[in-house]
């Protein structure tokens, strides 16, 4: 491999022929989500007019172009967007999250980065939004903007109403993350308290011609919870994000709720295509699972459950599936905390762990995010019997690990986690198990 390794610590890793070919899938997963490679296969001109694949194209020949991307994407699009659009770009903004040392490394001549927290908002947020509003405040029917809209993009988009802070809106979401509710629920209370969300964009670059690039980190693909739909006409209304308040016993009455559009008129040019999904990751594993000699199988894009308990089933699916065998799996498990204190690390490195259990000869599993944080700085890690044999080196409790859930300790201490750093990337968390 070469130096240029997604996987940071691949040499590091690949202690055994078996370990270098499961992280040769995995590397392969994070190159089919690039945000750039997307970007580049996709974006050309036709006549003049700005096209996006074989599917969309503007209208008409624009005489202006915008670019605005928001979500852990973002900043990874500016530098590619520039150089594809050259001279026909007029401005562009991207908003990405604080922890990205992206924007400081960028060298852009016509757009303006800005960093945003996530996933807890904040004043910074709402200013980087209010700038994106502004631009699009003044737009006429031959102008033309991209919007390139990724996870973490609900967060970044704060713009509360009148009576409402985004203080206000972070003690809310940790409550409701707290209680229990799914993104889908979340989603739908953040799009009826934000100026920004649930339609709110198109409304506001009205009447140019919107083409909204989507790059999905949620299961299903539904483009108007991605980011909490921006760009996409909102299905829900103000009555179903008081089901959900009600559903988790959060007062709502003196909530400052907003409708968002539902007119035709600000969707009739708005364009959205889903342009990377986890799916596209997963194919691009299975290419080279194959090409390494294995049988290649998707088992799902929508992995979900308990961690520890998703762990225990894809190491019996990997039991009873024969020799030189892949099976390649996205989606997003969870970690169930009842005491955060000693708590650490995310659930690709604690299903890890609870796959050390059951792992055999001659298996690995490695389960990673594709942002590159695994709510730390590791994506996630690998089980095999080398990492069982460095968890006895270094004299590391299994069992203590998960009753703690500190994974991210776990790991410090054994070694045998993935390093990416920032990938650019958000589609969810991918995962290969392979019997060699």
């Amino acid at each position: 491999m070469a130096d240029g390794n997604i996987i940071k610590n691949f040499e590091a890793l690949a202690t055994t022929a078996l370990r270098r070919d499961a992280l040769m899938i995995a590397q392969a997963g994070l190159e089919g989500v690039d945000t750039a490679r997307a970007l580049e296969e996709m974006v050309h001109f036709e006549d003049g007019r700005l096209c996006i694949g074989g599917k969309i194209c503007t209208v008409e020949v624009p005489e202006r172009i915008f670019f605005i991307a928001v979500g852990k994407c973002a900043a990874a699009s500016a530098t590619t967007i520039e150089r594809l659009l050259g001279e026909r770009l007029t401005r562009g903004i991207v908003l990405d999250v604080s922890h990205s040392a992206m924007c400081k490394n960028l060298r852009l001549e016509k757009i303006e980065c800005f960093m945003g927290t996530h996933p807890i908002p904040s004043q910074s947020n709402v200013d980087a939004t209010h700038q994106i509003l502004a631009l699009l405040s003044d737009l006429t029917p031959r102008d033309a903007v991209i919007m390139l809209i990724s996870g973490g993009g609900s967060t970044l988009l704060c713009q509360p109403p009148e009576g409402m802070t985004c203080n206000d809106e972070a003690d809310l979401f940790k409550e409701l993350t707290h209680r229990g509710a799914s993104i889908q629920e979340l989603n739908t209370v953040r799009k009826h308290l934000s100026l920004a969300r649930g339609g709110n964009l198109a409304r506001a670059a009205y009447p140019a011609q919107v083409i909204g690039l989507i790059f999905s980190d949620v299961p299903g693909n539904s483009m108007e919870f991605i980011a909490s739909g921006p760009t996409v006409r909102d299905t829900t209304t103000i009555e179903d994000a008081r089901v959900v308040l009600a559903r988790y016993g959060i007062p709502h009455e003196s909530l400052p709720l907003l409708e968002t559009p539902k007119e035709d008129t600000y969707f009739d040019h708005v364009q959205n295509i889903l342009v990377v999904d986890n799916m596209r990751g997963l194919h691009a594993m299975k290419r080279k699972a194959e090409e390494l000699g294995y049988g290649a199988r998707i088992v799902t894009d929508a992995l979900c459950g308990e961690a520890h308990d998703v762990a225990r089933r894809i190491a019996g699916e990997l039991h009873a599936a024969e020799q030189k065998t892949a099976l390649l799996y996205g989606g997003e498990t969870v970690v169930t905390i009842e005491d955060a204190s000693s708590a650490d690390g995310g659930r690709n490195q604690e299903l890890v762990i609870a796959a050390l259990a059951q792992v055999r000869e001659g298996e690995a599993i490695i389960s990673f995010d594709s942002d590159g944080r695994d709510n730390s700085d590791y994506a996630g890690g690998i089980a095999d019997k080398v990492t069982l044999s460095h968890v006895q080196e270094k004299h590391a409790s299994i069992d203590e690990a998960l009753a703690s859930h500190a994974s991210y300790t776990f790991f410090s201490k054994i070694g045998d986690a993935i390093v990416t750093g920032e990938t650019g990337s958000n589609v969810s968390d991918l995962l290969v198990a392979l019997k060699s």
